[in-house]
């Protein structure tokens, strides 16, 4: 288990390039997304449909207050502080709406804007509100804020909603952008935590995002966050019978990786010892030679990355075949020498 240090005095990233903490997942799924045919028709006929930039602000927009200086200033002022962190001069706006479901989100086109749902601003703590803006700022710094507007647009289009033949050919895009959309996540929570710099505030962010409840209803002892890195250690190394195949039925149609795969994640980007160079400050500055990346560069990492993810899916299945073969064999050799057989 990773050890969770006191959080120490936060260091700026000054001119930091998102290439320095994406996901290689995010980057192999972005670009199976432009690989596939039509894809980028399809995102054009539905930002012509929303009007544009313009539309898609006032679709998010419409039932939410502005954040800034006499609104909300205290979450305003942790945004402010996230944006100096990265060195990211362009401050998001940031708007905060009322609904009781868990969320929060960046939209937009050319000029992206971050969403809070005022659920989420009352469960969490400052702490833990800053890590939420600051996973959001990597969203828009990475330049996800597009598809991530596209891939909401299509899970509001519900499967059986369209025509049969223009379902069959919209379902390949679906699954490729929520195939992305997980990934991207991943990506979105290293810049969580390079923002707020609180490993424990992450790890509770992600629990409270798996069970938490309103900060008034919550018992002292309800929430623990020990156990809950428990659990998605179990989680990760959980791979007997059908397990892995459950794993990827259950995360097939979500936008979002679930929250314990999320937090095992960054554990092990945090004990690669990534996070440490990168506060260190070995990382690469936007508009350097590394940070323009050849497009060749990211479909070879694609094809490498899904092979590998193939090649480990496939050895988990042998050994999950196998296990089973041996109990049932087992299970066999036992009835036949008590003669039930």
């Amino acid at each position: 288990m990773t050890s969770l240090p006191a959080p120490r005095p936060r260091v700026t990233l000054p001119d930091i390039a998102p290439v320095s903490w994406e996901h290689p997942a995010d980057r192999a799924a972005l670009q199976a997304l432009r690989a596939i045919p039509g894809v980028d028709q399809v995102v054009r006929k539905i930002i012509a449909i929303l009007g544009g930039e313009r539309g898609i602000r006032l679709l998010f927009q419409g039932n939410a207050v502005r954040c800034g200086p006499t609104q909300f200033p205290r979450l305003w002022g942790m945004h402010i502080e996230n944006c100096a962190t990265f060195g990211w001069d362009r401050v998001p706006e940031l708007y905060v709406t009322q609904t009781p479901i868990f969320n929060a989100g960046a939209y937009g086109v050319d000029d992206p804007f971050i969403v809070l749902h005022s659920s989420a601003f009352e469960l969490l703590d400052d702490d833990e509100q800053r890590a939420l803006l600051a996973h959001e700022l990597g969203h828009v710094i990475s330049g996800h804020a597009l598809y991530t507007t596209i891939a909401v647009i299509m899970t509001l289009i519900s499967i059986g909603a369209l025509p049969l033949p223009l379902e069959l050919l919209v379902l390949p895009v679906r699954l490729a952008f929520l195939e992305w959309s997980r990934k991207s996540e991943l990506s979105a929570d290293r810049a969580e935590l390079l923002g707020s710099q609180d490993l424990a505030a992450s790890m509770r962010l992600f629990m409270k995002m798996a069970g938490g409840a309103n900060t008034a209803n919550v018992r002292p002892g309800d929430l623990n966050l020990e156990p809950f890195l428990q659990q998605a250690n179990e989680y990760a190394t959980q791979n007997d019978g059908l397990d892995v195949v459950y794993k990827v039925l259950n995360t097939l149609v979500l936008t979002h990786p679930m929250n314990v795969v999320r937090a095992a994640q960054v554990q092990t980007w945090v004990q690669s010892g990534a996070y440490e160079r990168i506060i260190s400050g070995e990382y690469v500055r936007r508009g350097s030679a590394a940070d323009d990346r050849p497009l060749r560069d990211d479909m070879r990492e694609a094809a490498a990355h899904y092979k590998n993810e193939f090649t480990e899916f496939a050895d988990q299945l042998k050994t999950a075949a196998k296990r089973a073969t041996d109990r049932a064999r087992d299970a066999f050799n036992d009835a036949r020498s008590k003669g039930a057989v």
